[in-house]
């Protein structure tokens, strides 16, 4: 049962991502969207990707903007999101 919750968390991260990515063609330079490829790293505490890493440093400048955002704020703010932020060697934003 906890896989399935977990499996759940992930979708509900990517679909979240992919509104965001949606809204962001329109504000232009930010893209949430692009962090799809650290759902799992950010709902499960795994190792992230260097294409997470690459995409979390490409979004740096943003991601407060992200945690404010009520509809994935929570995912941006989580301890997962943190210790990835942390060890792709990126800073962890005070917002």
């Amino acid at each position: 049962m906890a896989m399935t919750m977990r499996k759940m968390a992930v979708v509900a991260v990517m679909l979240v991502l992919a509104m965001a990515a949606q809204e962001a063609s329109a504000a232009g330079g930010c893209n949430a969207g692009q962090l799809s490829v650290c759902a799992v790293a950010i709902t499960s505490g795994s190792p992230p990707s260097a294409e997470c890493c690459s995409n979390l440093r490409a979004q740096q400048g943003c991601l407060c903007q992200y945690a404010k955002d009520p509809n994935y704020g929570r995912y941006i703010s989580s301890p997962y999101a943190r210790q990835t932020v942390a060890s792709c060697g990126i800073p962890v934003p005070k917002c």
